[in-house]
Protein backbone atom coordinates (compact mmCIF):
# COMPACT_ATOMS: atom_id res chain seq x y z
CA UNK A 1 0.00 0.00 0.00
CA UNK A 2 1.26 3.37 -0.55
CA UNK A 3 2.02 4.94 2.53
CA UNK A 4 0.80 8.56 0.48
CA UNK A 5 -2.63 7.16 0.46
CA UNK A 6 -2.74 4.98 3.54
CA UNK A 7 -6.75 5.44 3.89
CA UNK A 8 -8.61 2.24 2.19
CA UNK A 9 -11.39 2.37 0.69
CA UNK A 10 -13.99 -1.35 0.03
CA UNK A 11 -12.67 -1.80 -3.10
CA UNK A 12 -8.74 -2.25 -2.22
CA UNK A 13 -7.50 -5.91 -1.53
CA UNK A 14 -6.28 -5.22 2.07
CA UNK A 15 -9.61 -4.10 2.87
CA UNK A 16 -11.16 -6.78 5.14
CA UNK A 17 -15.17 -6.51 4.61
CA UNK A 18 -15.80 -9.29 7.33
CA UNK A 19 -13.98 -7.21 9.75
CA UNK A 20 -15.86 -3.71 8.87
CA UNK A 21 -19.32 -5.84 8.59
CA UNK A 22 -18.70 -7.24 12.44
CA UNK A 23 -17.88 -3.56 13.61
CA UNK A 24 -21.27 -2.69 11.63
CA UNK A 25 -23.59 -4.99 13.87
CA UNK A 26 -21.83 -3.98 16.96
CA UNK A 27 -22.85 -0.10 16.32
CA UNK A 28 -26.24 -0.94 15.26
CA UNK A 29 -26.75 -1.26 19.00
CA UNK A 30 -27.71 1.82 20.41
CA UNK A 31 -29.77 3.99 22.87
CA UNK A 32 -32.56 3.75 20.85
CA UNK A 33 -32.16 -0.30 19.78
CA UNK A 34 -30.05 -1.54 22.48
CA UNK A 35 -31.70 -5.37 21.86
CA UNK A 36 -32.73 -6.71 18.51
CA UNK A 37 -34.02 -9.91 16.52
CA UNK A 38 -32.23 -11.05 13.46
CA UNK A 39 -34.81 -9.24 11.58
CA UNK A 40 -33.74 -5.99 12.55
CA UNK A 41 -30.08 -6.13 12.65
CA UNK A 42 -30.20 -7.19 9.19
CA UNK A 43 -32.57 -4.30 8.07
CA UNK A 44 -30.44 -1.71 9.97
CA UNK A 45 -27.22 -2.83 8.61
CA UNK A 46 -28.48 -3.38 5.18
CA UNK A 47 -27.08 -7.21 5.39
CA UNK A 48 -29.35 -10.22 4.60
CA UNK A 49 -30.62 -12.42 7.13
CA UNK A 50 -28.03 -15.17 6.39
CA UNK A 51 -25.46 -12.49 6.77
CA UNK A 52 -26.28 -11.10 9.96
CA UNK A 53 -26.73 -14.15 11.71
CA UNK A 54 -23.35 -15.35 10.95
CA UNK A 55 -21.61 -11.98 12.13
CA UNK A 56 -24.21 -12.01 15.58
CA UNK A 57 -23.62 -15.97 16.33
CA UNK A 58 -19.43 -15.05 15.46
CA UNK A 59 -20.19 -11.80 17.83
CA UNK A 60 -21.79 -14.29 20.48
CA UNK A 61 -18.99 -16.85 20.32
CA UNK A 62 -16.50 -13.91 21.38
CA UNK A 63 -18.32 -12.71 24.26
CA UNK A 64 -19.64 -9.05 22.60
CA UNK A 65 -23.02 -10.21 22.23
CA UNK A 66 -25.50 -11.83 24.17
CA UNK A 67 -28.66 -13.89 22.76
CA UNK A 68 -32.08 -14.35 24.70
CA UNK A 69 -34.54 -16.11 23.10
CA UNK A 70 -35.28 -14.14 19.77
CA UNK A 71 -33.40 -11.42 20.81
CA UNK A 72 -29.69 -10.17 20.71
CA UNK A 73 -28.28 -7.70 22.75
CA UNK A 74 -24.44 -6.29 23.58
CA UNK A 75 -22.57 -7.99 26.22
CA UNK A 76 -20.37 -6.58 28.86
CA UNK A 77 -17.24 -7.56 26.83
CA UNK A 78 -17.86 -4.97 24.25
CA UNK A 79 -17.13 -1.94 26.75
CA UNK A 80 -13.72 -2.87 26.33
CA UNK A 81 -13.56 -1.50 22.80
CA UNK A 82 -14.05 1.38 24.01
CA UNK A 83 -11.59 0.94 26.77
CA UNK A 84 -8.86 0.10 24.24
CA UNK A 85 -9.37 3.73 23.11
CA UNK A 86 -9.31 5.98 26.86
CA UNK A 87 -6.54 3.71 27.89
CA UNK A 88 -4.33 4.27 24.78
CA UNK A 89 -4.85 7.92 25.56
CA UNK A 90 -2.80 8.98 28.40
CA UNK A 91 -4.02 12.76 28.64
CA UNK A 92 -7.59 11.22 29.32
CA UNK A 93 -6.90 11.73 33.27
CA UNK A 94 -5.23 15.21 32.62
CA UNK A 95 -8.33 15.96 30.71
CA UNK A 96 -10.62 14.39 33.51
CA UNK A 97 -8.89 16.94 36.16
CA UNK A 98 -9.69 19.78 34.41
CA UNK A 99 -13.16 18.84 33.12
CA UNK A 100 -13.78 18.31 37.03
CA UNK A 101 -12.02 21.58 38.14
CA UNK A 102 -14.46 23.34 35.25
CA UNK A 103 -17.51 21.49 36.86
CA UNK A 104 -16.63 22.99 40.50
CA UNK A 105 -15.95 26.54 39.55
CA UNK A 106 -19.02 27.00 37.42
CA UNK A 107 -21.82 24.30 39.07
CA UNK A 108 -22.23 23.06 35.08
CA UNK A 109 -21.10 20.05 33.83
CA UNK A 110 -18.13 20.03 31.20
CA UNK A 111 -17.19 17.86 28.62
CA UNK A 112 -14.60 16.74 26.09
CA UNK A 113 -15.66 15.36 22.48
CA UNK A 114 -13.77 14.77 19.51
CA UNK A 115 -15.41 14.60 15.74
CA UNK A 116 -16.09 10.96 14.36
CA UNK A 117 -17.84 11.69 11.07
CA UNK A 118 -20.57 13.50 11.01
CA UNK A 119 -20.64 13.07 14.78
CA UNK A 120 -18.90 14.42 18.32
CA UNK A 121 -18.22 11.21 20.28
CA UNK A 122 -17.88 12.56 24.22
CA UNK A 123 -14.40 10.79 25.39
CA UNK A 124 -14.42 12.46 28.71
CA UNK A 125 -17.39 14.33 30.86
CA UNK A 126 -17.43 15.86 34.47
CA UNK A 127 -21.34 15.49 34.97
CA UNK A 128 -23.57 18.31 37.25
CA UNK A 129 -26.12 17.16 39.34
CA UNK A 130 -28.94 19.10 37.08
CA UNK A 131 -29.91 17.17 33.94
CA UNK A 132 -29.63 19.34 31.10
CA UNK A 133 -31.18 16.59 28.04
CA UNK A 134 -33.93 14.74 27.49
CA UNK A 135 -31.27 11.82 26.87
CA UNK A 136 -28.53 10.90 28.62
CA UNK A 137 -24.87 11.78 28.20
CA UNK A 138 -22.08 10.02 29.06
CA UNK A 139 -18.71 8.79 27.63
CA UNK A 140 -19.40 7.09 23.90
CA UNK A 141 -22.50 9.00 23.48
CA UNK A 142 -22.83 10.95 19.61
CA UNK A 143 -24.66 13.47 18.82
CA UNK A 144 -24.54 15.29 15.60
CA UNK A 145 -21.42 17.67 15.22
CA UNK A 146 -24.06 20.38 13.17
CA UNK A 147 -25.88 21.44 16.21
CA UNK A 148 -23.57 21.15 19.15
CA UNK A 149 -20.63 23.55 20.12
CA UNK A 150 -18.58 20.95 20.77
CA UNK A 151 -19.19 19.78 16.55
CA UNK A 152 -19.64 23.41 15.43
CA UNK A 153 -16.18 23.81 16.74
CA UNK A 154 -14.32 20.66 15.70
CA UNK A 155 -15.93 21.40 12.04
CA UNK A 156 -14.58 24.65 12.03
CA UNK A 157 -10.54 22.96 12.67
CA UNK A 158 -11.11 21.02 9.51
CA UNK A 159 -9.25 22.08 5.96
CA UNK A 160 -11.26 24.12 4.15
CA UNK A 161 -12.36 20.65 1.45
CA UNK A 162 -13.27 18.46 4.14
CA UNK A 163 -15.36 21.08 6.12
CA UNK A 164 -16.78 22.31 2.21
CA UNK A 165 -17.43 18.07 1.96
CA UNK A 166 -19.18 17.80 5.18
CA UNK A 167 -21.95 20.97 4.39
CA UNK A 168 -21.99 19.47 0.79
CA UNK A 169 -23.22 15.77 2.47
CA UNK A 170 -25.05 17.17 5.89
CA UNK A 171 -28.87 16.53 6.46
CA UNK A 172 -29.99 19.54 8.56
CA UNK A 173 -32.73 18.95 10.73
CA UNK A 174 -35.21 21.16 12.94
CA UNK A 175 -34.50 19.48 16.24
CA UNK A 176 -36.22 22.55 18.23
CA UNK A 177 -37.79 26.22 16.70
CA UNK A 178 -34.36 27.43 17.18
CA UNK A 179 -32.38 25.02 15.08
CA UNK A 180 -30.36 26.36 11.99
CA UNK A 181 -31.27 24.36 8.73
CA UNK A 182 -29.76 26.23 6.09
CA UNK A 183 -26.47 25.08 5.11
CA UNK A 184 -25.48 29.04 3.36
CA UNK A 185 -26.02 29.99 7.36
CA UNK A 186 -23.97 27.17 8.61
CA UNK A 187 -21.34 27.83 6.60
CA UNK A 188 -21.08 31.52 7.82
CA UNK A 189 -21.57 30.47 11.50
CA UNK A 190 -18.52 27.86 11.47
CA UNK A 191 -16.20 30.42 9.76
CA UNK A 192 -17.09 32.84 12.33
CA UNK A 193 -16.72 29.89 14.95
CA UNK A 194 -13.13 29.62 13.40
CA UNK A 195 -12.39 33.17 13.50
CA UNK A 196 -13.69 33.88 17.34
CA UNK A 197 -11.96 30.59 18.48
CA UNK A 198 -15.40 29.83 20.07
CA UNK A 199 -18.87 28.71 19.34
CA UNK A 200 -21.93 29.22 21.78
CA UNK A 201 -25.31 27.05 20.64
CA UNK A 202 -28.57 27.56 22.11
CA UNK A 203 -31.09 25.58 22.45
CA UNK A 204 -30.86 23.88 19.20
CA UNK A 205 -30.46 20.50 19.66
CA UNK A 206 -32.60 20.30 22.85
CA UNK A 207 -34.72 22.72 24.48
CA UNK A 208 -33.04 24.73 27.51
CA UNK A 209 -29.84 23.37 26.67
CA UNK A 210 -27.02 26.28 25.68
CA UNK A 211 -23.57 25.58 25.55
CA UNK A 212 -20.16 27.35 24.71
CA UNK A 213 -17.08 25.20 23.34
CA UNK A 214 -13.36 26.13 22.14
CA UNK A 215 -10.79 23.55 20.45
CA UNK A 216 -8.10 21.89 22.74
CA UNK A 217 -4.50 21.64 22.04
CA UNK A 218 -1.54 19.31 22.81
CA UNK A 219 1.63 20.87 23.05
CA UNK A 220 2.63 20.55 19.58
CA UNK A 221 -0.14 22.29 18.49
CA UNK A 222 -2.57 19.38 17.09
CA UNK A 223 -6.19 19.64 17.61
CA UNK A 224 -7.01 17.18 20.18
CA UNK A 225 -10.95 17.72 21.06
CA UNK A 226 -12.75 20.42 22.06
CA UNK A 227 -13.64 21.46 25.72
CA UNK A 228 -17.62 22.59 26.46
CA UNK A 229 -19.77 23.85 29.51
CA UNK A 230 -23.16 23.45 29.08
CA UNK A 231 -25.73 24.90 30.96
CA UNK A 232 -29.76 25.16 31.20
CA UNK A 233 -31.23 28.51 29.71
CA UNK A 234 -33.76 29.10 32.27
CA UNK A 235 -31.19 29.29 34.95
CA UNK A 236 -27.67 30.75 32.79
CA UNK A 237 -28.10 34.18 30.53
CA UNK A 238 -26.03 33.84 26.98
CA UNK A 239 -23.91 36.95 28.43
CA UNK A 240 -22.47 34.83 31.37
CA UNK A 241 -21.28 31.99 28.52
CA UNK A 242 -19.17 34.20 27.17
CA UNK A 243 -18.23 36.50 30.06
CA UNK A 244 -17.11 34.21 32.94
CA UNK A 245 -17.06 30.62 31.30
CA UNK A 246 -14.92 31.71 28.26
CA UNK A 247 -12.06 32.49 30.16
CA UNK A 248 -12.04 29.93 32.48
CA UNK A 249 -12.12 27.47 29.43
CA UNK A 250 -9.33 29.46 27.59
CA UNK A 251 -7.62 28.86 30.78
CA UNK A 252 -8.18 25.10 31.18
CA UNK A 253 -7.51 24.77 27.39
CA UNK A 254 -3.96 26.50 27.97
CA UNK A 255 -2.77 23.79 31.00
CA UNK A 256 -3.70 21.47 29.17
CA UNK A 257 -1.81 22.50 26.27
CA UNK A 258 1.14 22.39 28.55
CA UNK A 259 0.58 18.55 29.89
CA UNK A 260 -0.53 17.02 27.09
CA UNK A 261 2.32 16.09 24.51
Amino acid sequence: MDSKDDTLTPEDRDFVTALASGLEVILAFDQRTPRMTLSEVAAKTGMNRARARRFLLTLHALGYVRKQQRTFELAPKALQLGYAFLSSNGYRTVIQQHLEAITDATGESSSMGVLDGDDVTYVARSAAPHRLMSISLAVGTRLPAAYTSMGRVLLAQLPTAERDAFLARVDLQRHTEHSLTDTAALRDCLAQVREQGYCVVDQELDSGLRSLAIPAFDAHGELIGALNVSTNAARVELATLTERFLPLLREKAAQIATQVN
